[in-house]
């Protein structure tokens, strides 16, 4: 079952200081919402992910996933995947969905927003700058989906050194056997880069 191995591994390398923020992945009404993209999990985990905002609203960034108004917009792979999601382009969907679900708006500010066009949100310089402007090294990262977004968003964190908590009760899937396969990577593939551990751990430790 989808969570059984989470939390196992626990905070690995002590608390959370002042350098640490909350990186939520495309938290979105395109994810809660009736559309092609449906993730169900995402009502699950969401009060988890408001339990850290709340707690550093200042410290928290949120992604967005922005898609391509139109099929004919995409280069290479990705116009065969919007033709594949014609009713998930834009002009489609309708620029509304794309906004973040509407309790996770009401932190916005202090806490951030930076849009990307791909699973991963290190393709631009914007959330790095951020994160280096507000001294940041540790990320706690929450959201969907595990083995989509946040797996770029994780990997992409893990290659510029810094350190990464999956909030394992609070990143989501669309299927419980991708789920348990990324918790099992994240734990035995980079176990001295990669901590998991549940909301209320990292609550605990983060002063």
């Amino acid at each position: 079952m989808a969570g059984e191995m989470a939390g196992k591994d626990g905070l690995k390398f002590g608390e959370l200081g002042p350098r640490a923020a909350h990186l939520c992945v495309d938290a979105q009404r395109m994810f809660a919402e009736e559309t092609d993209w449906h993730t169900p999990w995402l009502a699950r985990i969401l009060p988890n992910i408001e339990r850290l905002t709340a707690a550093h609203p200042e410290r928290t960034v949120f992604t967005r996933f922005v898609p391509i108004r139109s099929a004919e917009e995409g280069r290479g792979a990705w116009r065969r995947y919007y033709d594949h999601w014609p009713k998930m382009t834009l002009d489609a969907l309708g620029p509304e969905m794309v906004d973040l679900v509407p309790s996770l708006i009401r932190f916005t500010p202090p806490a951030k927003v930076v849009d990307k066009l791909v699973y991963s949100p290190w393709m631009k310089p914007d959330l790095e700058r951020m994160l280096e402007a507000e001294a940041i090294d540790t990320l706690v990262v929450t959201g969907g989906e595990t083995d989509v977004c946040v797996l770029a968003t994780i990997l992409g964190a893990v290659d510029r050194g810094y350190r990464v908590i999956v909030a394992c009760d609070a990143v989501c899937s669309s299927a419980d056997q991708t789920y348990d396969a990324m918790m099992f990577l994240y734990q035995s593939r980079f176990g001295e880069q990669i901590e998991t551990a549940p909301t209320a751990e990292i609550l605990d430790a983060w002063h």
